[in-house]
């Protein structure tokens, strides 16, 4: 191979690697933008997002701080990771900007809903966790307390309890996406993923079980709207992958036939 070959080849690598650069630095932008005022309501963010517990605290109980710096940097860590979420749509628009120009037209076309109502669906799931799912565990939690116990949290304990059910809920939700992408890659079709319903049921108490706290009322409530989700992901499938309810007819011929 020549020299000019080389640096005909080795240039278009140098370019990808800079635009790669370029995308991560205005990624790292974006998050610092958001954080910086998140982070002058850190105090003000954490006691909003320990409400749920607090509400159900006995009077004269309290969130506690065990850690010498835990005050700081609870409120910080979790302005950090709300600036990480806030900020998804302009992280994926940046990676949608990196990929675009390898994509075919109609996988353009694609991408485009599925950041959207990806990021939606995630923020929805959050959203269910914090109105529905943390007031009836922590009350459930604080009422099987034995008798003698003051229930007294550690700040600290709290936001990682808190923030694992948020990425559990959040990943949860993304059940429709999933679905919709496995069967426009033509893997399955909407009506052998509903022959399956039975399975995916277990399937999502075993996922509540994993997911949240070992309470029947975690699970359930996880486990419920995957199942619900799993039946809207059928329905996308069935009425956005192109040619699917073509491809569902011939299987009905098919069938009839044999």
């Amino acid at each position: 191979m020549s020299s000019h070959e080389f640096d005909a080849e080795e240039q278009p690598l140098i370019a990808h690697l800079l635009e790669l650069r370029t995308r991560l630095l205005r990624i790292v932008i974006g998050i610092l933008v958001v954080f910086l005022p998140l982070a002058y309501f850190a105090r003000d963010l954490f006691t909003f997002l320990s409400g749920p517990l607090l509400t159900h605290m006995p009077e004269g109980n309290s969130l506690i701080a065990t850690g010498v710096a835990a005050p700081f940097l609870a409120p910080f860590k979790l302005s950090m990771l709300l600036a990480v979420a806030l900020s998804l749509p302009w992280t994926l628009y940046q990676v949608w900007m990196f990929v675009a120009p390898g994509l075919y037209a109609q996988e353009r076309r694609l991408v485009t809903p599925l950041l959207i109502s990806s990021t939606g669906l995630f923020y929805l799931g959050m959203a269910f966790a914090y109105y529905a799912v943390f007031p009836v565990v922590f009350g459930f939690f604080i009422s099987v307390a034995p008798t003698g116990v003051a229930v007294m949290t550690d700040i600290s304990a709290y936001l990682d309890f808190v923030l694992g059910m948020f990425m559990a809920f959040g990943i949860a939700f993304e059940l429709p996406v999933a679905i919709f992408l496995i069967v426009w890659a033509g893997f399955v079709t909407p009506r052998q993923l509903a022959s399956y319903r039975a399975y995916v049921v277990v399937g999502a108490f075993a996922v509540g079980m994993l997911l949240t706290p070992p309470d029947v009322i975690s699970q359930t409530l996880l486990a419920v709207p995957v199942y619900l989700l799993y039946e809207i992901g059928i329905w996308m499938a069935r009425l956005f992958v192109p040619g699917m309810r073509e491809v569902e007819a011939q299987q009905d011929e098919q069938s009839r036939d044999g």
